[in-house]
């Protein structure tokens, strides 16, 4: 089992409950990552589903989640031969901290009917992107990620954001571990927030955030580039989409998030 597989593991305790330990190594400053939460809640729906894919994924983030034990109820709305659906509560000190709506089904290796023009701006080459590590080294969530930053979107690091809400960058898991659906629900939310580049500055938390899987990730590194389109009243939106080593899109994300409230204690 690698370490992204330990971090996410769900136990079956009862009739749709489950218990997790999550991992403080997938977050800042005891904030969990909300794309590691995601796969927690996915591997819950997963198992209680008779498919194998999270095809759609709607969470709400209540509140911040904690590291350490964590219970998940998973109430099934329906299931069906090409999809079911579930309710999935993370719970903490008896309060729900995140809630999703996700539907399962189960994807095959069939060539897509049609498929969209690929980014007009491709992620550079690995070797001309810039590796962020913080201070202090690769520990915490940057001990878990491998990410590889195109430059040019990464201005706001040197007090020169470039005007534009976008960052690309490439992506895998420092354990080796190759890229699943699970892995998606954590790269979707792997960026640093878009608004960075429009001078915006403190935490940004992600308030509501819908990602579909669109494929099964072929091995290798992922691409992954992130956008908005409006940062207005302290909210900005975020749309991530995740191409495979073989060029095909394999998961989209839309999410809305708060900005300029400072960080969090």
């Amino acid at each position: 089992m690698s370490g992204f597989e330990a971090a996410t593991a769900v136990e079956r305790v009862g009739d749709g409950r489950y218990e997790v330990d999550l991992d403080g190594d997938f977050g800042f400053a005891e904030a969990l990552n909300g794309g590691y939460l995601m796969a927690v809640l996915d591997r819950a729906a997963v198992d209680a589903s008779p498919h194998e894919h999270p095809i759609s994924t709607a969470t709400t983030f209540l509140r911040p989640a904690k590291p350490g034990r964590a219970e998940l109820v998973v109430d099934t709305r329906k299931a069906g031969r090409t999809a079911a659906t579930s309710l999935v509560s993370l719970v903490q000190d008896g309060r729900p901290v995140v809630e999703a709506l996700i539907t399962t089904g189960t994807l095959g290796a069939a060539e897509p009917a049609f498929a969209g023009p690929a980014p007009a701006v491709p992620v550079p080459p690995l070797e001309e992107c810039t590796s962020m590590v913080p201070e202090g080294g690769t520990e915490g969530f940057a001990g878990q990620v491998d990410m590889r930053f195109d430059r040019s979107t990464m201005g706001w690091l040197d007090g020169r954001p470039s005007g534009l809400p976008e960052i690309r960058a490439w992506f895998r898991l420092r354990d080796g571990h190759g890229p699943d659906a699970f892995t998606l629900a954590l790269t979707v939310d792997a960026l640093p927030p878009v608004a960075l580049n429009l001078g915006s500055k403190g935490w940004a938390p992600t308030v509501e955030l819908t990602w579909h899987m669109r494929a099964v990730p072929a091995p290798g590194w992922l691409a992954v580039h992130g956008t908005g389109r409006l940062l207005s009243d302290g909210w900005f939106d975020e749309e991530v989409e995740v191409w495979d080593s073989t060029g095909r899109l394999v998961a989209q994300s839309r999410q809305i998030a708060r900005v300029g409230i400072g960080v969090r204690k």
